[in-house]
């Protein structure tokens, strides 16, 4: 019986300081970098712990479907229904600009953070003048290439132009296939009707002067000579420097064709160039530039990852923080020195404990700084997707040879008025269209 009481007056003096406690905060995270990165899993459950022990909130972290236009789908079904979880979302490059009106403005509380990150990404995320997501990934279009095979065949640097890419990439794969190597082909990249498209055929046009598709002026510019001339080099490579199968290539496949040995040149994007740096058949034997350029200079497809807080969330402060302690620089500096997702923040690209696990982030800083493309989802806000798939659609039509390049210009401008309702800008016959944005830095 004393032992039952002094039990019960114990609970009863403990209570008070329990009611003084405040209960936990529980987020839920949507985060698109998917569960077979491991080294990223890992890292982002040790920062999702680190977290909950500085500020008392516990985060459970989520993954949507594989690929973008399925994360894009479910992003838009979960806000436009006002759901209140989840309340941070990664988010790719096109998402600020569809999803701008159920993200938080960031602004009041990132206007020192803002000016660390590379400026084309934190521009990609400001919308209509809010700033509705922060960096937290860098990615853009880069090209990878053979260093060992340009040697042999005596190139002392990578291709400038799209022109010297096909030079290099037809004499590579005719000395290889000579030494009996049947299936080598020059240059791979992703040519599914699928957004890997839309990322490479506007890497293509804007390169040469060609636009955006659409405008920041709110104008359909795509259908230009510039553009068309573009769509039509690339079906030119078809066949001749790269395999038929193209056509049906997404990452997977392209990586496959790279990993064995099958491919002078390969379009792809940082994350997966870096997984297979330091180890794998290729390791020593290759390096990483800027695309190729045009008339209208290099264009990397932005693609970066970023982090937004839904309109929705009960607990907006809260995930205000989580974003806070995600993008801080201490953080991303930890996850850069034991992951191959690259950080948004210039400084750490020079941080000597980073280039000792990553040195070719020296390199990689510069591609981000030679000249970036973004898609044009601020202009076409919720009809992103349509607009996309239709272009790529068109692309794709090209490049099978179903339309000639004109015809497929023609019928997509057609189309992207029918979406959007936006004005077509007419284009002469010297070049782009009037006044359509090449690529830039800053975009």
């Amino acid at each position: 019986m004393r032992r039952w009481t002094a039990l019960a007056l114990l609970t009863l003096a403990l209570a008070p300081a329990c009611a003084r406690r405040p209960a936990l905060v529980s987020l839920v995270l949507l985060d698109i970098v998917p569960i077979e990165n491991r080294a990223y899993t890992e890292w982002a459950r040790r920062a999702l712990e680190d977290f909950t022990r500085e500020t008392g909130i516990s985060v459970e972290r989520q993954l949507p479907p594989q690929f973008t236009d399925e994360q894009l789908a479910l992003e838009r079904r979960i806000l436009e229904g006002r759901g209140t979880t989840p309340d941070v979302f990664v988010v790719d490059a096109i998402a600020p600009g569809t999803l701008a009106d159920h993200l938080l403005d960031l602004s009041p509380h990132f206007e020192r953070e803002r000016g660390r990150h590379f400026p084309g990404l934190v521009a990609n995320n400001v919308v209509r003048g809010r700033l509705v997501a922060i960096p937290y990934h860098a990615n853009v279009g880069i090209l990878l290439y053979r260093t060992d095979l340009l040697r042999a065949y005596g190139f002392t640097h990578p291709p400038a132009s799209w022109d010297e890419l096909a030079s290099m990439a037809t004499a590579i794969q005719a000395g290889e296939r000579r030494r009996g190597r049947t299936d080598f082909w020059g240059y791979v990249w992703q040519g599914a009707p699928y957004e890997g498209l839309t990322c490479n055929a506007l890497e293509w046009q804007a390169s040469e002067g060609g636009g955006r598709i659409l405008e920041d002026d709110g104008a359909i510019s795509v259908n230009n000579p510039r553009a068309r001339r573009a769509w039509a080099r690339a079906a030119s490579w078809i066949g001749t420097i790269s395999p038929p199968e193209v056509i049906g290539f997404r990452e997977v496949e392209t990586e496959d064709a790279w990993l064995g040995g099958r491919a002078a040149f390969l379009r792809s994007w940082p994350g997966s160039a870096l997984a297979t740096w330091n180890e794998g058949p290729l390791h020593g034997r290759f390096d990483i530039a800027p695309l190729p350029g045009g008339a209208g200079g290099r264009a990397g497809a932005l693609g970066e990852n970023a982090l937004a807080v839904s309109r929705y969330s009960a607990h907006p402060t809260e995930a205000v923080a989580l974003v806070k302690y995600l993008s801080r620089a201490d953080v991303q500096r930890a996850r850069s020195r034991v992951t191959s997702v690259p950080p948004t923040i210039a400084a750490i690209y020079e941080d000597p404990g980073v280039l000792a696990a990553h040195p070719y982030y020296s390199r990689l800083r510069e591609v981000f700084q030679a000249g970036i493309v973004s898609r044009p989802s601020a202009v076409a806000g919720d009809k992103y997707a349509e607009v996309s798939r239709s272009y790529f659609r068109a692309v794709h039509s090209v490049l099978t040879r179903e339309k000639t390049a004109e015809t497929a210009g023609t019928d997509l401008e057609r189309e992207l008025a029918w979406i959007t309702g936006l004005p077509v800008r007419p284009a002469d016959d010297a070049g782009a269209a009037r006044g359509a944005a090449g690529p830039s830095p800053s975009r």
